[in-house]
């Protein structure tokens, strides 16, 4: 199993990652969906090789073929967005954000899939690129959804702990490769 991949992977000093990674994707309350969807969308996000190879398999085989391909339209225009908005809301000329996006964003319009699991994954990836414009636009758009505090916090929890693993997983690999 690829988790299982991952945990055993993981050095010594990150335990509490190892430990984590079971919790949030092995005991998860998610349904298979949006769980399967986030770990996708995040593992496309973290930008770890490592983590996308082992994920990836995984994610695709729970999920339709539908969700599959919306979790990674979610990864790809969320890496857009949040590069987009981010720096809108860091610049100090508030002008710009009454200019004209003029972007493409059809996906968000219409993802393919249940709109709530598109929203929690781009709200994961969102948390993964560290944009708190589109954090907020998308936890507006959950809650006005009836969607829990407990369950935009599962999603995020995923987001840290997969971001987390592929930073440790790579910062490994180059230490290893350096002194090994």
């Amino acid at each position: 199993m690829s988790l299982d991949n991952l945990k055993s992977a993981l050095p010594d000093y990150a335990k509490d990652l190892k430990l984590n990674l079971g919790s949030v994707i092995g005991n998860s309350e998610l349904p298979q969906q949006q769980l399967w969807g986030t770990v996708l969308a995040v593992a496309i996000a973290s930008r770890s090789p490592r983590v996308l190879s082992e994920l990836e398999p995984e994610a695709k085989a729970n999920l339709s073929p539908e969700a599959y391909t919306a979790a990674k339209s979610a990864a790809a225009i969320m890496a857009m967005n949040n590069v987009f908005y981010r720096t809108r809301h860091l610049l100090s000329d508030p002008e710009y954000g009454t200019l004209r996006a003029g972007l493409r964003m059809n996906v968000i319009g219409n993802p393919g899939v249940e709109k709530v699991d598109f929203e929690l994954w781009s709200l994961a990836v969102s948390a993964v690129n560290g944009c708190g414009q589109c954090l907020d636009s998308h936890e507006a758009v959950l809650r006005k959804a009836d969607v829990s505090r407990e369950t935009i916090q599962e999603a995020v929890k995923i987001a840290a702990v997969v971001q987390a693993v592929g930073t440790t997983l790579d910062a490994e690999a180059v230490i290893t490769g350096i002194t090994g």
